[in-house]
């Protein structure tokens, strides 16, 4: 008698909602829309239906298939499914379309963090679509920017058809150097480095820490070939990055809008574990939160030893909540809390909306290949506390975009969805800027316009001649350490308020934190690439609205 998976499956999504099985906000919901969908199921003309069998095949599948790392493999045993894998399984093979009977969910983002059986995910699902998933002349692929990444993947699958003869036997199989291939059909299953050839036509796809992919390029690609197959799979696997600008975490984001309702796509399902806002990273049950295979492939000591490391040294910190807690934290040694910056972001807010109230507009005018920021920052003091409203405009030239390989992708989407002004040429144009300058002092008239004298004196004197109060602000470590503190104390305290544009999350990511003998502190990027120009037009920002709030008080003493 088989194994109930799909029972199995049906408990998981039940303790997790009740609160039995503890998981953060994405699971519970990935868990609740399964939940909602099977109710959903049952009423007359639904779009979707839940196909048991085939959801027990692929777990039947997968259980015959013999693990190829660690002491399991040692002693020649099969996988054994967790119920959090029986519950991903059962769920993204089990949905099917009512009109026709083909898989409902065509794209599928499990993120986990390390060691947590990513290997059975992507090897076993990718040969399960080779072998056994009934679709003629398969095309899988195992796609990454290294041959080493692609391998992580088709290496195991490989592995598991080798040390099962019986199914090799039974599906016609044929293990070759660097492809799986069933002759009768033409099947095959096979890593690829970069876009696969021109005519191919992909059944199932699957790239391997997508957080380490600068650009989209080889999901749109695998993507765009899968278009003559009836119900192919694009499966992406990853634990969290440091790259905020890049592909994985923008797919991270709408899927978790997804979840939360704000986003529609019924064809893409979704599982991520990691902690919630409100868990202490450095508490051990974080731990058993994020890693749903604490205890099985994961050692609990070892994950233990290090959160004790991570808590003696900052300079893991990092590499703990990534890799382990599946965090994304961007810059390696990240001045900000990205979670802390999240819970900062109101998309409501708008300019306009602040009319009227103490505001500053801070210039950081670029060399060629950054970014150019003009920064409104309006002032409001509630409960005898200073809050900062960011609101940025940002300009690059167009051979700056096109020449930047790490960032290019970035900088196009942030174009097209109009986060970033794209100037003709090689160089910023200033006649623009100084423009919208003048157009944001003449709707908002700030206290101050504040600037850095690089670049920006012809400008300055253009804007004194019109009467207009302008500041020279250096970027030193004198002007800057103070209000970089208070920068970060107001995030800390929910006291910055900005309107989620991604060009300024993304900076606020790169920063990190410059610290000298006497404690001062100073913004600093680890690579050219990282752009941290928002940010510090932000911290100038605050260093004038300090300013003004301790003349304030000093002019109090006087009139006193």
């Amino acid at each position: 008698m088989s194994a109930d998976y799909v029972g199995t499956a049906l408990e998981y999504a039940k303790a997790v909602t009740r609160g039995d099985v503890i998981a953060c906000k994405w699971v519970r919901l990935a868990c609740k829309r399964h939940l909602n969908d099977l109710k959903a199921a049952k009423k007359r003309g639904a779009k979707f239906y839940f196909d048991e069998d085939a959801g027990n095949k692929v777990c039947q599948f997968l259980s015959l298939m013999p693990h190829t790392k660690g002491k399991w493999a040692r002693q020649r045993e099969l996988i054994v499914l967790q119920p959090w894998q029986c519950f991903a399984f059962c769920v993204l093979f089990g949905w099917k379309q009512s009109k026709d009977g083909r898989r409902r969910f065509r794209k599928a983002y499990f993120a986990v963090p390390r060691k947590n059986g990513k290997s059975i995910i992507g090897s076993g699902i990718g040969l399960y679509m080779f072998a056994a998933d009934g679709e003629f002349g398969a095309e899988v692929y195992s796609g990454a920017t290294t041959e080493r990444q692609a391998w992580e993947v088709f290496r195991p699958a490989k592995q598991m058809l080798e040390r099962t003869p019986e199914l090799r036997d039974a599906f016609g199989a044929e293990v070759w150097a660097k492809a799986l291939v069933n002759p009768e059909d033409g099947s095959r299953f096979e890593p690829v480095i970069g876009k696969p050839g021109d005519g191919s036509s992909p059944s199932c796809a699957i790239v391997d820490e997508y957080h380490e992919h600068d650009t989209s390029d080889l999901v749109d690609t695998m993507e765009t070939g899968m278009g003559s197959r009836e119900q192919p799979l694009m499966l992406m696997i990853t634990t969290a990055g440091f790259n905020i600008a890049g592909p994985c975490f923008d797919q991270e984001s709408d899927a978790k809008k997804m979840l939360e309702g704000v986003l529609d796509n019924d064809e893409l399902f979704v599982l991520i574990y990691t902690i919630d806002d409100s868990d202490k990273w450095d508490d051990p049950a974080s731990l058993y939160k994020a890693n749903p295979n604490m205890g099985v492939s994961v050692d609990i000591d070892f994950l233990l030893s290090q959160q004790r490391q991570a808590v003696q040294s900052a300079s893991k910190q990092t590499r703990f909540k990534t890799k382990h807690l599946n965090i994304w934290c961007s810059a390696k040694a990240a001045w900000l809390n990205l979670l802390e910056w999240d819970k900062c972001t109101d998309r409501t807010l708008r300019p306009e909306q602040f009319k009227g109230d103490k505001c500053y507009l801070t210039l950081d005018l670029a060399h060629r290949s950054d970014v150019c920021v003009i920064m409104l920052m309006f002032v409001k003091e509630i409960a005898g506390k200073q809050h900062f409203y960011l609101f940025g405009s940002y300009y690059l030239p167009e051979n700056a975009i096109e020449n930047d390989t790490k960032n290019c992708s970035a900088y196009r989407k942030w174009v097209i969805e109009g986060f970033l002004q794209q100037h003709d040429g090689a160089e910023i144009d200033f006649d623009l800027i100084e423009e919208d300058t003048l157009a944001m002092i003449a709707e908002y008239g700030p206290e101050e316009v504040v600037f850095d004298p690089y670049r920006a004196a012809q400008l300055e004197q253009r804007l004194t001649k019109q009467g207009i109060n302008a500041v020279e602000l250096g970027q030193t470590v004198k002007n800057l350490s103070l209000p970089m503190k208070e920068f970060e104390s107001a995030v800390k305290a929910g006291r910055v308020h900005h309107d989620g544009n991604p060009v300024l999350t993304w900076m606020a990511s790169n920063v990190v934190a410059k610290l000298d003998a006497k404690d001062n502190i100073y913004p600093r990027k680890e690579k050219p690439e990282q752009k941290i120009d928002g940010i510090v037009a932000g911290i100038m920002g605050v260093a004038r609205a300090m300013s003004g709030e301790t003349n304030e008080i000093l002019q109090g003493f006087v009139d006193i």
